[in-house]
């Protein structure tokens, strides 16, 4: 799963032409999605980025990615039914620790990125009166066209990225089965303790990647 979200990250991060300086439009969820991966883009184009410099990476997923991204209903939609019956304290928990696996995840897809990559879209089907939609989109991988979807909800400052889905797999549905299954084994606190435990070890590679 960890490479193909890697596959899916990269494509929402690549498309073709140049848009300097744009103001991301989340009033269209199409157009949310072309202008900000072309920002992150134009920023590989500008330096390329180096795997080890995790500072840079996390600087670009945080003014390009996350703004735009809703993943506490993310993380509310992959836990499904247990949602509810946890605390607050742990759907906090849970949200965070599952936000930054999400992000140490958009870091790696980051530094694989290459100019010369490319993504089209295909014509949008989206009505104005829409308040949920997928953005259709076909990457080129190693000359194979992957066709790629990305849902969003409109939430009243625009439109929000929750949900990716690459050939068949959709990311909630399938963090879902195995949120399911860690808290059927070890209940929340379990899943909580995993997700941390996970976090703290790719951590740790990062720190090992740079240490002289």
């Amino acid at each position: 799963m960890k490479t193909l979200f890697l596959i899916l990250v990269c494509s929402m991060l690549l498309t073709r032409g140049a848009v300097a300086d744009a103001q991301v439009n989340q009033s269209d969820p199409q157009a949310l999605i072309e202008t900000a991966t072309q920002q992150v883009l134009d920023e590989v184009r500008v330096r390329a980025i180096e795997p080890g410099d995790i500072a840079r990476i996390r600087d670009i997923v945080n003014r390009y990615i996350l703004p735009y991204a809703d993943l506490h209903r993310t993380t509310q939609l992959a836990m499904g039914r247990h949602w509810k019956t946890a605390t607050s304290a742990q759907q906090e928990q849970v949200a965070e620790q599952f936000k930054m696996l999400l992000i140490h995840t958009y870091s790696g897809a980051i530094a694989l990125l290459r100019p010369d990559q490319r993504i089209e879209y295909p014509p949008s089907r989206i009505l104005p009166t829409d308040t949920d939609a997928v953005v259709r989109t076909i990457a080129m991988s190693n000359g194979q066209p992957v066709e790629i979807d990305y849902r969003l909800y409109k939430a009243p400052d625009g439109w929000r990225l929750y949900d990716l889905n690459v050939l068949g797999a959709w990311l909630i549905q399938t963090y879902r089965q195995q949120f399911n299954e860690k808290i059927q084994q070890v209940g929340v606190e379990g899943l909580i303790q995993s997700l941390t435990a996970r976090n703290q070890q790719l951590s740790s590679a990062e720190q090992q990647r740079v240490s002289p």
